[in-house]
């Protein structure tokens, strides 16, 4: 990279986060009844109006397709409008969750389900791992672990703008949570696993060829052994959870109402090896997302990498042997 490159770095960073900041004012100043109409219009945008290969709609299309193949076009087209709608309604919320979230309102705010697994976990003297999706309103499930007394180890991505990473970074952790970033941060998550506390990670990002192959709406889909390996060697319960946005209701809450929820927890000691715990947490989150398709994020390519094909050993061993040709005679 060029000085003058390098110097132009900081300087977009500077830009971006003054850009970042006078959007997310602008957008905390909004009645979420008005947001919630705005969102409507940029996700008819996304949706009608960009090029679908802009807005990735063939993508989120093949990917409906394929997971819920008793549904007809119209069905995964309404839900991919619908998904646009829920992705800009979360930006909302995120930006103006610090107004509605705090304790005295969460039991306005939330509804529960299976509370009593969670929290079970939670209170026990077992570490806890706490695994969600790209479904739902994920920011708003650290929130309130947070509120109501149980903060966690958040693991995220780093951002490249440093002053943004920053933002995040505060909102993230100002319910006593701490943020853990995704890249090297492997030790810093043993470490607190490893002292009986709880991390916080979405479970549903692509794992490349070397990762283990487990059924996810039919597809095998490339998933981390680390989680379950995390399980097994700490002895961690694993809490399969989520937000979902419940039907809006602006007149009686004023607000968004979520369900948090607890899918399934999963016991190392009883759930098997690796891929038998990585296939249990994969289908606690299937289960989730079927529920509220509209609330997934399908335009990730969740089943990029495909399993390579493997021979039986001995039919390898026989092709092998039939390719390799015969000694010279002397």
């Amino acid at each position: 990279m060029t000085k003058k490159a390098k110097k132009a770095k900081p300087i977009r960073h500077r830009v971006e986060y003054v850009v970042f900041r006078g959007l997310i004012g602008a957008i905390g100043l909004i009645p979420i009844r008005i947001a919630d109409a705005g969102c409507r219009g940029l996700a008819f945008v996304m949706h009608r109006v960009l090029p679908r290969k802009l807005s990735r709609y063939e993508v989120a299309a093949e990917n409906l397709r394929s997971a819920f193949p008793d549904k007809d076009d119209d069905w995964v087209d309404a839900t991919i409008g619908r998904m646009w709608h829920h992705l800009f309604r979360l930006v909302v919320e995120i930006v103006q969750q610090p107004r509605y979230f705090r304790r005295e309102t969460l039991p306005q705010v939330y509804g529960f389900r299976q509370r009593e697994q969670a929290v079970q976990a939670l209170c026990g003297d077992r570490p806890v791992i706490l695994l969600g999706g790209h479904f739902g309103n994920w920011e708003a499930a650290v929130t309130a672990f947070g509120e109501f007394g149980f903060p966690v180890g958040i693991v995220a991505r780093d951002f490249d703008n440093p002053y943004l990473h920053a933002w995040f970074q505060r909102t993230r952790e100002a319910t006593g949570g701490t943020l853990i970033s995704k890249n090297g941060g492997g030790n810093e998550i043993a470490e607190r696993v490893e002292a009986g506390g709880a991390v916080a990670l979405l479970c549903d990002q692509d794992a490349g060829p070397r990762g283990v192959f487990v059924p996810f709406f039919g597809r095998d889909a490339s998933t981390f052994k680390s989680i379950a390996l995390l399980a097994m060697q700490y002895d961690a319960l694993v809490v399969v959870g989520y937000v979902s946005r419940q039907a809006d209701d602006f007149a009686k809450w004023g607000w968004a109402r979520y369900e948090l929820g607890c899918e399934t927890v999963i016991d190392p000691r009883e759930a098997g090896g690796v891929k038998e715990i990585t296939a249990a947490y994969t289908a606690a989150l299937e289960a989730v997302i079927r529920r509220h398709p509209e609330q997934y994020f399908w335009v990730h390519r969740r089943w990029k990498s495909v399993p390579k094909a493997r021979r039986p050993k001995k039919q390898a061993a026989a092709d092998t042997a039939a390719a390799t040709p015969a000694p010279a005679a002397a």
